[in-house]
């Protein structure tokens, strides 16, 4: 079974520096690299890097940054047939400093993702016979967004939704959800209060829960993962990493579980092998090329063989 990604290209700028820039400040870096991102192809690279077809649907410019994007792809191994250039806008550039200690700050310029229409929504309908999981973000419209979301749910297909960039979102979007994986900062945007202790996690995936997602996962960093259920909670320890670029975690993370679950593992053992995928993703730098083979994420779970938390460890259904 295949995994569908509808969702963003961009190319990273990335600048390195010894700590992050406030508000008015210049720090000097110490390094530049440029390479290839956006949070739905790093997802697609996710997938794919650990065995699981990945097809990706979205929109970059007919410009150099655009070819680097789509060669990235395909040395990755995921399908690009239904990804669209655009001759009038640029593909979408990310402008990415990373601090010493792994943590970033991010502008996105939308460029070519900013198009993504209807009609890129079709042509994600006519790859979902098959799919197992069709893996959205916030950085395309909206309401392509939900467009996908809404056929998807008609054909059967489990959604998964990163939050992020955070926005507000509407209430049926919440309902077409099966997954919704924000971190503690999206988490606390989209609940309304803070998010940084276990107990405001618990609370925050309850509300989620309560305007129609299934399931919620809080991804909580060095405090690992919780993922509310119907049947219970699943606390999943964070892998112990040194960290050097925290860039494209969240992204590594949902690849690994809508692969886990394409593979049709538990819902328990797929949030652990997220959390390992995100794990070595930050111990690279940069996003696509830091995103772990399906061989070194199965060396590190076996290292720490340790089951999740666990009450009740079910399958996650599909939709209907």
């Amino acid at each position: 079974m295949h995994v569908i990604v509808f969702g963003s290209i961009n190319i990273d700028l990335v600048a390195q520096a010894p700590v992050l820039p406030r508000a008015g400040e210049t720090v000097l870096g110490s390094s530049f690299r440029m390479t290839p991102g956006g949070k739905g192809a790093n997802q697609a690279v996710a997938v794919a890097c650990v065995g699981v077809p990945a097809w990706l649907i979205g929109r970059v410019g007919q410009d150099a940054f655009g070819d680097l994007a789509l060669a990235s792809l395909t040395s990755a191994g995921v399908h690009t047939a239904d990804i669209v250039r655009e001759r009038t806008t640029s593909t979408g550039v990310a402008l990415i400093t990373v601090a010493r200690n792994g943590e970033n700050l991010i502008t996105v310029a939308s460029g070519a993702n900013a198009r993504v229409t209807h009609t890129d929504v079709q042509r994600c309908v006519q790859r979902l016979p098959g799919a197992a999981g069709l893996l959205l973000q916030l950085e395309l419209p909206l309401a392509a967004v939900c467009a996908a979301a809404r056929a998807a749910r008609a054909a059967g297909v489990r959604v998964i939704l990163d939050p992020a960039p955070v926005q507000p979102l509407p209430a049926a979007l919440y309902r077409l959800c099966d997954i919704i994986t924000p971190n503690e900062h999206e988490a606390a945007a989209l609940a309304g209060f803070p998010v940084t202790t276990r107990a405001a996690a618990m609370q925050a995936a309850r509300l989620l829960r309560a305007r129609g997602v299934s399931i919620a996962i809080i991804k909580r960093g060095r405090h690992g993962a919780l993922c509310m259920h119907a049947d219970g909670v699943l606390d999943v320890p964070a892998f112990p990493v040194r960290a050097v670029d925290t860039v494209a975690a969240g992204d590594a993370f949902n690849g690994g579980l809508a692969a886990a679950l394409a593979r049709g593992a538990t819902l328990a053992d797929a949030v652990r092998y997220a959390s390992a995928t995100a794990a070595l993703s930050v111990t690279k730098h940069g996003a696509q090329e830091a995103m772990p083979t399906w061989r070194a994420v199965e060396k590190l779970l076996r290292r720490h063989a340790r089951p999740a938390r666990d009450p009740v460890a079910g399958h996650v259904r599909d939709t209907g």
